[in-house]
């Protein structure tokens, strides 16, 4: 991993450019929030393994959303 990657990440998210999947799950009724990433399409690569973990857990549905943005904790909110 490149030693900027973090850094980066950190200073996209502070001006609002970094991409996150804003991912809401019913049953139980959370807001995920899996992110920051520099480019979109990095985050559509990672985030199916983060969807299929969810659905393992047993989630009665789930639906997401990709957004560029600025977050900070907390990054799971009851729904």
């Amino acid at each position: 991993m490149n030693a900027l990657l973090g850094p980066a990440r950190s200073c996209a998210n502070g001006l609002g450019l970094a991409w996150w999947a804003r991912v809401e799950t019913r049953s139980p009724n959370v807001t995920y929030w899996f992110g920051p990433y520099l480019r979109r399409r990095t985050l559509e690569t990672q985030l199916p393994p983060f969807l299929s973990d969810l659905k393992a857990e047993g989630v009665a549905s789930l639906d997401y959303s990709v957004v560029r943005s600025r977050r900070q904790e907390p990054l799971t909110e009851p729904g």
